[in-house]
């Protein structure tokens, strides 16, 4: 089996970064589409409408409705086919980057990432997670291609809610964890291949920098302002955890988190909380030792990632309820398959009960 390696042709993260939108964009075409919700329109259209003028270029902006589901990546699609665009741009969240993905594989046309907020590592990935209508995991879609460039502006994210940014630590928490798994027990990459040791370095530089960086970097966030910490973290995040899972491999933290999603009490949890308690779960399949699963729980508390259930809205969840989503985390097809031993439904519910006596 071969060992592969993919990341985006570009990335570029500074304060004021999003300034450069409109000439990266024209290097792939006169006609772009920039896919991004109401509210962060609000927050950076009139500075992507500036970066355009700059360069005289155009865009067209088509606003996304909030939830990647198959309609939308449709509905989108059919805006870029009937608009001739060369390239699409995905702003904001993880949802609206994944949806301008899947929308640039249909279209057969280049893709532009730019995150306002440092919430997950889609931003890099050739991944998108489609949902259903009803906000659950509905499938993932693996591209062929990466972003053609990947524009962070830090000053953006750093204003962000800090929920957001908290969330992105709990997401590349996981990536060192997973990867270090998928490597000892011989397992695969999202593209179905051995896992690179370059994947494995990048994912244990993540984690490096996240233990370093993650506290004081939440400081400066909280107070909107952007530090050496606050870059150093963003990257980690972004550019180290993205190319780390894809490189490195998935595990048991983000097969417990597809299962998390069916559970209606967890809706109000974001992605990278649901992966911080499928870290932990992780943590007690493999028999980590007491001390190494302390000192996680310890340094989640310190930057303020949820280390229980209840703290993700899950509050009195029955056995079956525990079991629907050990089953969802448990297909074959998953991550879980990485995993040195064999994890069943009832193991994953077993683990999860046991989490909230464990961080007591």
């Amino acid at each position: 089996m071969p060992r592969t390696f993919a990341s985006p042709a570009r990335y570029i993260q500074a304060a004021g970064a999003l300034g450069d939108l409109g000439r990266l964009s024209k290097q792939h075409g006169d006609s772009t589409l920039v896919v991004a919700d109401s509210d962060v329109w609000d927050i950076v259209g009139e500075q992507i409408q500036s970066s355009f003028d700059a360069v005289d270029g155009t865009f067209q902006h088509a606003f996304f409705s909030g939830e990647c589901t198959t309609e939308e990546i449709d509905r989108l699609t059919e805006i870029a086919s009937e608009s001739g665009v060369e390239i699409v741009v995905g702003v904001g969240g993880g949802k609206t980057i994944d949806t301008a993905k899947s929308v640039c594989a249909r279209s057969g046309v280049a893709f532009g990432s730019v995150p306002t907020v440092a919430s997950t590592d889609s931003p890099t990935s050739s991944l998108s997670i489609v949902y259903g209508n009803d906000g659950v995991w509905e499938t993932a879609e693996q591209h062929e291609f990466h972003p053609d460039f990947v524009l962070v502006d830090s000053r953006i994210i750093a204003q962000a809610p800090t929920r957001w940014f908290v969330s992105g630590i709990g997401d590349a928490l996981a990536t060192w964890y997973e990867a270090k798994t998928a490597w000892e027990s011989g397992g695969t990459t999202v593209f179905g291949d051995r896992p690179t040791y370059t994947g494995k370095a990048l994912a244990e530089t993540c984690h490096r920098l996240l233990r370093d960086h993650a506290e004081g970097a939440v400081r400066a966030v909280k107070a909107d302002t952007v530090t050496e910490s606050v870059e150093a973290v963003i990257e980690a995040i972004i550019l180290l955890s993205g190319l780390g899972f894809e490189n490195g491999g998935l595990a048991a933290a983000h097969a417990i988190h597809d299962g998390l999603t069916r559970l209606s009490a967890a809706s109000g949890a974001t992605h990278g909380e649901k992966v911080m308690i499928g870290l932990l779960t992780q943590l007690l399949l493999e028999g980590e030792p007491d001390d190494t699963v302390r000192d996680l729980v310890s340094f989640a508390r310190s930057v303020g990632l949820p280390v229980s259930l209840a703290a993700i809205g899950v509050t009195s969840p029955t056995r079956e309820d525990l079991l629907r989503a050990g089953r969802i985390a448990c297909n074959p097809d998953g991550p879980m398959e990485n995993e040195p031993l064999e994890i069943t439904p009832e193991r994953v519910a077993d683990a999860l009960l046991a989490l909230d006596s464990v961080v007591e």
